[in-house]
């Protein structure tokens, strides 16, 4: 067994909520996982040594919420937003079209592309979603494409009821012969649980049916208004209620008792000039929270968790440190992974090299890039 050595650590956020810094540090690895981790003046002998001369280390980011499998464009309706026009999540049907007309091979490399943009941004761990076929086969064949890209695949066949359905009928397929043909290839299902979307008790038919099937829940909910998917996620257990931006007391009250991470997606209201998520409501009432970068063609069109951390901060009242715990630490709890998030002993070793000496400069420069170096499973990528 090789082991490496990885000093001159200017700092190390370890996302070890016991000791999650750490000034002048280093990190051991073997085997792929974290070995060790503390002063560099305490650091054992390795085979091998790696110097970072004085920048920051990071876990590698956990993007708990992405949507990848797609085909087609819209820029279009994105110049209309910026002209004024709200976002209404109509559009998705827009990215169904175009994705039931593209063949495995276009869905895969775009996909692919997507995975290995966000990679050499310091995301090492990604969800990737369904919800652009809508149909059994097509649904079938996203979430087999994703699988073959991640081990955290979600179906999402109730995204949207599509124009050539009627609700009832679409969420008996969802639940039944849909689910069926997708939960070989998923480890979670979600729903969109949204006005124009889909309502409580068929929120609750579909992840209920998932469940069965033995996936995990997740839910969109309260994105674009109060709604009650946050309590239905905390009622059935779910890993995560996503997006969150408008709660109400109850919503926060059921959040805090629940292991429910509520999952915050800022790229999506930087995309259509809405409301910001209260952050700083969330974790004063003691909620876990995850950012992700919601990717998708429609309303969050961004692979960067960097930028994610950013806009928490400056929209969010989100502290660096609170930032970036929840792009590493709580999007692992978002997923339910106690192997990423963190760099403690037993921990995959995915971790982030910043040109930078600190976590903070993620916030403190805005679009530059800082990722310097990305290692997954103890291997630079």
């Amino acid at each position: 067994m090789t082991t490496t050595l990885i000093d001159g650590i200017g700092l190390l956020y370890t996302g070890d909520p016991e000791r999650e810094e750490i000034a002048d540090a280093a990190l051991v690895v073997a085997d792929g996982l974290v070995a060790w981790a503390g002063p560099t003046a305490q650091a054992p002998d390795a085979d091998e040594r790696v110097d970072v001369q004085g920048r920051a280390v990071i876990p590698g980011f956990v993007d708990s919420h992405a949507h990848l499998i797609f085909a087609g464009d819209r820029t279009a309706e994105f110049q209309a937003r910026m002209s004024g026009e709200p976002y209404t999540g109509g559009g998705i049907r827009t990215t169904v079209a175009a994705t039931r007309q593209a063949d495995d091979a276009e869905l895969a490399a775009r996909a692919r592309a997507l995975v290995n943009e966000m990679r050499v941004q310091g995301t090492t761990t990604v969800e990737i979603k369904s919800g652009y076929g809508l149909t059994v086969e097509d649904e079938r064949r996203s979430l087999e494409i994703a699988a073959g890209l991640t081990g955290e695949t979600t179906f999402l066949g109730a995204h949207v009821v599509p124009p050539d359905m009627d609700a009832d009928s679409y969420v008996r397929l969802v639940a039944g012969e849909m689910l069926e043909a997708c939960a070989p290839y998923a480890k979670w299902v979600d729903v969109f649980c949204e006005r124009g979307a889909f309502d409580g008790d068929q929120t609750r038919e579909i992840l209920s049916a998932g469940m069965k099937a033995g996936l995990g829940v997740r839910v969109h909910a309260s994105q674009l208004g109060e709604g009650p998917g946050v309590r239905i996620a905390c009622e059935l257990g779910a890993a995560s209620a996503d997006h969150c931006t408008h709660l109400t007391p109850a919503d926060v009250d059921a959040l805090a008792s629940s292991e429910t991470v509520a999952t915050l997606l800022p790229g999506a209201e930087f995309s259509t000039r809405s409301p910001y998520p209260d952050a700083r409501r969330l974790i004063d009432a003691g909620v876990t929270v995850a950012l992700a970068t919601d990717c998708n063609p429609g309303s969050s069109y961004t692979s960067s968790m960097a930028f994610c951390v950013a806009l928490a901060v400056r929209e969010m009242r989100m502290t660096p440190l609170e930032a970036i715990r929840a792009a590493t630490y709580g999007g692992a709890r978002a997923l339910r992974r106690a192997d990423v998030g963190w760099l403690r002993p037993g921990a995959r070793a995915d971790l982030v090299v910043l040109d930078a000496p600190s976590y903070v400069h993620l916030a403190y420069r805005p679009g530059v890039p800082l990722v310097h170096q990305v290692f997954q499973s103890g291997l630079l990528l």
